[in-house]
């Protein structure tokens, strides 16, 4: 019978859980994602910028070598392809397609694909595709058309499709109307079967008009959320880099609920983590001769009749005023449900009301969903800049799950941010805030310190003004998640070493030298005595027993020949103790076999009795 307690999991491993992307929400994975790199080989792709710039090419080789290795460590179960467009040779499953070559068809990444990424960088990447590609004629029809293929082609379930256009020609067919009428008409029936072409458009001297022709091949964004069309292009590798990195990833809800606002007046809201720890992958068990993963499976027997039990057959149970209470899964089920999931709107409160410290664990993201109730968004939308304009937040009971317990959020409104090149920074919603209860809240009784003086403040306070920057958590890596990857890296691509890890954790101490320079001296001669070096170890001192610490060490009692003599005469030598009898056998010489009081006496006795006059 399984115990009470095995049944209620730890709430930290909840919360743990909760910050994962996909844990335990509504949403179910179905199918697999893929994403197609459709790049342009056109000999314009091939110039290199001002200033020793990297080529269009490169830098696009350069992301997709980045997607691959994401994908290997994120989701190596994601299909991915690579297709050139505009070459001189051909090579397509049917090769009925000219001036397209399918570099990588869909399929997991490897390896040995980043391995031929990795050659088609640099100056050496370039010639590499000059002679192995070359670049011809460009019909964007035919390798939209090649890539609907190859989703066709794909057996698997595919929950998630998109297809991404890099090139710096505005004007493909240079005016040819016919093939831009084609390229229209199969970028539609791409867009009909849940295709999402994107447009990563590179910079081109005079610009890039991406009006006359690629408005009408690209997707329309799916929600408000989404990126839509930038119309400035990339001219940096870290702007591209960017850019792909938005598109690239399927958001996925933790969970959906209904935002009650009233009676009758539920608004459809998802739950999202922007930012989740990143961890180090569990390993993963293999069997020694095949070297395949070993899948372990859990049954559980009766321990009386040995007989293989039923989850039907298996009761809680707890003691309780020392009897055992049983009860069916189902009972059990009863008692935890508190409500049916959902979010329940309480009241406004000032943001006043709300301190640091109720902040007790990672925040998630709240976003309406309007596929599930329709206007959502627009209710959402109202709820979101009343809250922002008044300075209130929502105060919200919150079940995210089934037999979860009932938590009460607070519910911050977020307006939208864009940077310069029109990407989404900070998405518009609510930043959903877990308060703590009574119980949490507790009273700390400080110690009595000595306090500084306000010279002191206000000394460290300039030094605190010195050191301060922006803090942005994407701009500091895990060193040791990175060292990992970076020799797994290693492994996979039969590289002599990995390469080397900068750690960002480290306090640049050349650079906090320049900038606080004399301070830090002055602040030493306000804290600290003359002559006091902080990086020194202080002596240990020994406390008196006056004091109230350890007893001094006794100094060595040495016993003189009359003393010993007087001992041995009346037989009292087991009177003293064994410091004793060890200092007087080192003192006249005597030859011990062992450490033992009545050892040390046996042996005093038989070489000392010349010592003893005779009766």
């Amino acid at each position: 019978m399984a115990e009470w307690n095995a049944y209620y999991r730890n709430e930290d491993d909840e919360e743990e859980q909760e910050e994962g992307e996909l844990s335990g929400g509504d949403y179910k994975i179905t199918g697999r994602d893929s994403l197609v790199f459709l790049v342009d080989a056109s000999k314009e792709m091939f110039i290199k910028g001002e200033d020793g710039q990297p080529s269009n090419f490169d830098m696009t080789m350069q992301v997709v070598r980045t997607v691959y290795t994401s994908k290997i460590i994120s989701s190596h179960r994601d299909l991915v392809a690579l297709v050139f467009y505009g070459t001189e040779q051909s090579k397509n499953p049917t090769n009925s397609f000219k001036h397209v070559y399918v570099y990588h068809d869909l399929d997991e990444p490897g390896a040995k694909r980043v391995q031929e990424v990795d050659a088609l960088r640099g100056e050496k990447g370039a010639q590499l595709a000059a002679e192995t590609m070359g670049s011809g004629e460009t019909s964007l029809g035919d390798a939209l058309w090649c890539c609907a293929n190859l989703y066709s082609d794909v057996k698997l379930r595919l929950s998630h499709k998109r297809l991404m256009l890099f090139t710096c020609r505005d004007e493909p067919h240079r005016g040819d109307s016919a093939k831009d009428r084609q390229a229209r008409t199969k970028a539609s029936d791409l867009k009909e079967t849940g295709v999402i072409i994107d447009l990563m458009h590179l910079m081109k001297p005079g610009g890039f008009n991406v009006g006359p022709f690629f408005r009408d091949i690209i997707s329309p964004p799916e929600d408000e959320s989404e990126l839509g069309l930038q119309m400035k292009p990339c001219d940096k590798l870290e702007d591209l880099q960017k850019r792909v990195r938005a598109k690239e990833l399927k958001k996925r809800a933790m969970a959906r609920l209904n935002l009650c606002l009233g009676e009758g007046i539920n608004v459809a809201v998802g739950i999202y983590a922007t930012a989740v720890t990143a961890r180090k992958p569990a390993p993963i068990r293999l069997y020694r001769e095949t070297n395949e993963p070993v899948r372990s499976k859990t049954r559980i027997f009766h321990t009386q009749t040995g007989s293989l039990l039923l989850p039907s057959e298996i009761k809680k149970a707890m003691t309780y005023g020392k009897k055992q209470i049983v009860m069916e899964k189902d009972e059990v089920d009863a008692i935890r449900k508190f409500e049916d999931p959902g979010l329940f709107l309480i009241g406004f409160k000032p943001m006043e009301a709300l301190e640091r410290h109720h902040h007790i664990r990672p925040a998630v993201f709240l976003y309406p969903e309007e596929g599930e109730v329709k206007g959502s968004a627009c209710l959402f939308s109202a709820l979101m800049t009343k809250c922002s304009e008044k300075n209130v937040f929502a105060l919200c009971r919150c079940i995210a799950r089934r037999n979860l317990s009932p938590r009460f959020v607070a519910l911050v409104p977020q307006k939208e941010q864009v940077d310069e090149g029109k990407v989404q920074i900070t998405p518009p919603g609510f930043n959903v805030i877990y308060l703590p209860y009574a119980d949490d809240m507790r009273t700390l009784d400080t110690p009595q310190c000595p306090s500084a003086s306000q010279t002191q403040v206000d000394k460290m306070k300039e030094i605190v003004a010195k050191l301060r920057f922006k803090y942005r958590s994407d701009a500091f890596e895990n060193p040791v998640i990175q060292q990992h990857y970076r020799n797994l890296e290693a492994l996979a691509l039969d590289m002599m070493a990995p390469e080397d890890t900068e750690d960002l954790i480290m306090p640049k101490v050349d650079q906090i030298d320049r900038r606080l320079g004399p301070l830090v001296e002055e602040f030493k001669d306000l804290v600290y005595p003359d002559g006091y070096n902080p990086e020194s170890k202080p002596a240990a001192k020994r406390k008196t027993a006056d004091a109230g610490g350890a007893a001094e060490k006794k100094p060595k009692v040495e016993l003189g020949e009359d003393a010993l003599k007087a001992h041995l005469q009346n037989g009292t030598l087991g009177k003293l103790t064994v410091p004793v009898l060890k200092e007087a056998c080192k003192q006249f010489g005597v030859q011990t076999t062992g450490t033992r009081k009545q050892e040390l006496i046996d042996a005093l006795t038989a070489q000392m009795s010349h010592l003893i006059p005779a009766q």
